[in-house]
């Protein structure tokens, strides 16, 4: 089958959404199916605000759709509600093409901590975006769960895998990380920004090491902030997995993301996880088991610190990265399907008002 996946989110980024698709794409083709990714590589673009690893496209609809006629897909994802995602869509919509789309981001809650947009706008949005598609994935039962309570549709589940032969156990990374830090290591992967909440784990009191593997644009000030923590910066294949295997606990500080494949990959190195009992972590750990899940941070890292890393790593490898590509061919839209009525939606905006420096 020829599969057309529109991304605003690609590499060289790093995050969820990329490491999800990719590993999609590379599944999908060692399976036999021919997929093009449509993303803003060789668009005119700019940077987008306070996360500029993304570009976003200008003016793409013109280079979305003629990709799209030159490819003839027989099924069409779109994976991000960006410019790139808005423009497959319009043409999706217009010539009743029958697509997919994917949820991947709290975009609603992030817009109101950065930028101080009520999240029912943000919400108000996405319902119009994912209207018309013949399906939603989202990753986990709690996500589905949350959007049905705000008036989403046609919600499919589409988990995700995690690569057990990168990701494992490593007793040379456990020795070269104790010769360098007390333990326990504590240590957390992932975009250093602050939608992650990186300082509930660094402020809390306990002894040990405290690693930060990761980038973004928190990172200074939590740098000068937190002086005892250990900032490793970026960490990719094979250095992430000895930085992951090298620690005790996994701690997964966020409220607000929609899975987490980075809990995966810690578990597959051996480290059960310590989190908030929020969508994310109540569908990735096995409470008690892979990890502990408590409002009370410390708490859950103490707890997690007594777990089995065995039990851990037999729960990622559960995670194929074949077996989620094989759930997201089941549910794309194939030619015989039709996209639901476009629904208009209109949200009465808040009256404009200065800004001040406080808000920024």
């Amino acid at each position: 089958m020829r599969i057309a996946i529109v991304s605003d989110a690609w590499r060289p980024q790093i995050n969820g959404v990329v490491t999800t698709l990719g590993k999609t794409v590379e599944s999908a083709t060692a399976l036999g199916h021919e997929v093009e990714l449509i993303s803003a590589e060789g668009m005119w673009s700019i940077p987008c605000p306070s996360y500029p690893e993304i570009r976003l496209a200008l003016r793409p609809g013109p280079r979305v759709r003629e990709r799209l006629q030159r490819f003839a897909p027989e099924a069409l994802h779109i994976a991000t509600e960006g410019p790139l995602g808005l423009a497959a869509r319009s043409y999706a919509t217009r010539r009743a093409v029958p697509f997919t789309t994917s949820y991947h981001t709290q975009f609603p809650d992030y817009a109101r901590q950065r930028w101080g947009i009520p999240a029912s706008i943000g919400y108000a949005y996405l319902r119009y975006f994912h209207g018309p598609a013949v399906r939603t994935l989202v990753g986990t039962e709690t996500v589905r769960a949350n959007l049905q309570a705000r008036g989403f549709g046609h919600l499919v589940l589409w988990s995700r895998g995690v690569d057990t032969s990168l990701f494992r156990p490593d007793r040379a990374a456990r020795s070269e990380a104790e010769a360098r830090w007390p333990r326990p290591i504590m240590v957390y992967a992932g975009r250093v920004a602050m939608e992650k909440n990186l300082e509930a784990f660094l402020a809390a009191d306990l002894p040990g090491t405290k690693l930060i593997v990761g980038d973004g644009p928190a990172l200074e000030g939590l740098r000068q902030r937190y002086p005892s923590a250990v900032f490793l910066g970026y960490r990719f294949g094979e250095r992430l997995s000895r930085a992951l295997a090298g620690a005790d606990v996994f701690v997964f500080p966020s409220r607000t993301d929609t899975f987490g494949i980075v809990m995966l990959e810690a578990m597959a190195c051996g480290l059960p996880v310590a989190a908030y009992p929020v969508q994310g972590p109540l569908d990735v750990v096995r409470q008690g088991v892979t990890g502990v899940l408590d409002e009370d941070l410390s708490q859950a890292i103490r707890g997690a610190l007594q777990l089995d890393p065995e039990q851990c790593r037999a729960h990622a490898q559960l995670h194929t990265w074949e077996r989620c590509t094989r759930q997201f061919l089941g549910h794309l839209a194939v030619a015989a399907e039709r996209p639901a009525p476009v629904v208009r939606i209109t949200t009465a905006l808040p009256a404009r008002r200065s800004v001040k420096a406080s808000d920024t």
